[in-house]
């Protein structure tokens, strides 16, 4: 199995996939074309949003040079076929969204263990690159979740990584929820004992053979403390 784990794969400025960090050029190394793709939604419900996102995905690798013989999405409507839809699919998806409400659908459908033995590509996006690690820090993101006793910060996932990636870092470094800043006050505190990888869009982990390897600028949160470890163009080998 290969993993591209990112904060976003497309490029606001242009609408196209984002080629920073050499990520268009891996991709067209590992990715067959044309290629199955299965698009593993964050919210099972929210079919008419994963179906939009879908097809904004399908268009932003057509465009790219990439071809597909097949594309769906994966979520409430056809999960019992989970199972064969994960075996057929030479690429997965792991759609961004809220990462609680993800993690409890890969739960749900078992995608972990469904996941153990399978030898394609998987690329994640924010929630879905936060998911795969072995165990989730799922940052407090809504209203509410940071002052909440019962939130839980950390979960179960997918077990494609060891490594915690927090995305967004240029947008929300600075953010504030429920009165706290999400990293001095949540994050910071959060990684005593521990090691998140905050990194921007544009930046991701690549994952083969058990290695991995952090692609551009990237930031450690650790023991309470943050330092930038990359910078954009650069590979950090962890």
């Amino acid at each position: 199995m290969i993993c591209f784990l990112t904060s976003r794969t497309d490029d606001p400025a242009t609408g196209g996939l984002n080629a920073a960090n050499h990520l268009i050029d891996e991709l067209r190394l590992h990715v067959p074309s044309p290629c199955r793709a299965l698009d593993i939604c964050s919210d099972p419900d929210g079919w008419e949003k994963m179906d939009f996102y879908a097809a904004l995905l399908k268009k932003q690798f057509t465009d790219a040079g990439f071809s597909f013989s097949q594309i769906c999405t994966l979520d409430s409507r056809n999960e019992a076929q989970a199972a064969a839809l994960v075996r057929q699919a030479d690429l997965l998806i792991l759609s961004g969204g809220h990462v609680p409400t993800q993690n409890r659908f890969f739960q749900r459908i078992g995608l972990r263990k469904l996941l153990a033995d399978y030898n394609g590509v998987v690329i994640g996006i924010s929630a879905g690159s936060m998911n795969s690690a072995d165990v989730v820090y799922a940052q407090p993101e809504e209203d509410g979740e940071a002052i909440d006793p019962a939130y839980q910060r950390f979960l179960p996932g997918l077990g494609l990584t060891r490594y915690n990636l927090l995305p967004h870092y240029q947008e929300n470094k600075d953010d504030v929820l429920d009165g706290l800043r999400i990293y001095a006050d949540i994050a910071c505190p959060d990684s005593m004992g521990k090691a998140f990888y905050a990194i921007p869009d544009g930046s991701y982990l690549f994952v083969r053979d058990g290695k991995a390897e952090l692609r551009g600028e990237a930031y450690l949160v650790q023991d309470g403390t943050i330092r930038q470890i990359s910078s954009d163009g650069e590979v950090v080998l962890l």
